[in-house]
């Protein structure tokens, strides 16, 4: 979820202060999250019981929530840009009507964090499923993607985000499974649907889709105790052709990163590889959020930085996680809505992401999120 579809990331240095994800309108450069929550220095350790090689961290937050005028000074600069930029520039995205959440059955089994509703830590965990558990991982993998790729048959010119919400909603419940967004944190919808310049986190509402728009939908489900989470942009009626080839190029990211990895690769090299081929191509990689260690926790260490970087840490056979890079055409400064989740590029210029989860090989990785 990045996004959750949603998880966010810190640099590798020991110590940061920044503004929160979830409140704030801006993140230094080095720092971020998809949707989870910030967490307190750890020593962190594999699941075999092996120290890894991350060092403790202490986290400072501190929140600024974004004004009606704020919100003004932002739309007006992007019809500035409109007028001298190159780049075709939908109208600026606005708020709709949110519906109320909706139920899941009492007999599917929920995540630990919608019972309490505090918006859990970063799990210092990294996730190595066992035999047993990767037969289930990939079930719910599997599933996510095929409730993704339904979702993507129903962006069309007047679907509102919310009607896209109910249909996975419905068909994530109706495969026994729970829909990890719905309750994360206080994220009020089942699924996060980011139109345009939204980078991601973007709550279903009343907003009908415009011929021209470009949404990023991200789907994780919760299946017999485990997470599948992916995400793809897709495209609504007649899109201008630079929007096309940023999602081609951001896809195209995904797959140079995920190529890299394998058995004792340094998780560094999926960032280099992304930036490369990013920049090679005009675009702009956002440093704010990150991939993450997913499987029976939503979301864990390793955080998997898309840009250049100096962090620790190799990969382990066995263990899951996603890569998720969100590109821009302008800036990579965002603001976040006073709904503490929707996060928008500052300039108004399209962003789009694309995910998968992949299981570490000895010899290389498989992409888990396929069906």
């Amino acid at each position: 979820m990045a996004s959750t579809g949603l998880l966010s990331s810190f640099s590798p240095s020991s110590s940061l202060q920044l503004r929160s994800s979830f409140n704030g309108d801006y993140v230094s450069p080095s720092s971020s999250f998809i949707g989870a929550a910030p967490f307190a220095s750890s020593s962190l350790s594999l699941l075999s019981g092996q120290k890894n090689s991350y060092p403790p961290r202490k986290l400072h937050m501190s929140a600024k929530k974004v004004s009606g005028l704020e919100e003004a000074i932002r739309i007006r600069r992007m019809r500035e840009l409109e007028k001298t930029s190159k780049v075709r520039r939908n109208p600026p995205l606005r708020r709709g009507r949110v519906s109320p959440r909706l139920l899941v059955p009492d007999h599917i089994p929920r995540p630990p964090y919608v019972e309490s509703g505090v918006l859990p830590d970063i799990s210092p965990e990294f996730q190595i499923p066992g035999p047993e558990g990767i037969v289930k991982m990939r079930a719910a993998c599997e599933l996510a993607a095929r409730v993704l790729n339904f979702a993507g048959t129903l962006v069309k010119p007047s679907v509102t985000t919310n009607e896209i919400d109910k249909a996975v909603h419905d068909m994530i419940v109706e495969a026994g499974a729970y829909p990890s967004p719905l309750g994360y944190g206080g994220f009020p919808k089942s699924v996060c649907t980011s139109v345009n310049e939204c980078m991601c986190h973007g709550i279903p509402d009343s907003r009908q889709l415009q011929s021209g728009d470009i949404i990023n939908i991200d789907v994780t489900v919760y299946l017999d105790g485990y997470h599948g989470d992916t995400s793809r942009t897709f495209f609504c009626g007649e899109v201008d052709e630079g929007f096309k080839r940023l999602v081609k190029v951001t896809e195209e990211c995904l797959e140079r990163g995920i190529a890299v990895c394998k058995d004792g690769a340094s998780f560094k090299k999926i960032g280099k590889r992304i930036s490369e081929h990013a920049e090679k191509n005009g675009y702009n990689v956002v440093e704010r959020f990150v991939g993450h260690g997913v499987g029976p926790v939503f979301h864990s260490e390793p955080l998997i930085y898309h840009y250049r970087n100096d962090g620790p840490g190799q990969m382990v056979e066995g263990q899951t996680f996603t890569i998720e890079p969100i590109l821009t055409i302008g800036t990579t400064e965002c603001v976040t809505w006073p709904d503490n989740w929707t996060t928008l590029t500052a300039d108004g210029g399209v962003a789009a992401q694309c995910e998968h989860t992949i299981l570490i090989t000895r010899t290389g990785s498989e992409i888990l999120t396929k069906c």
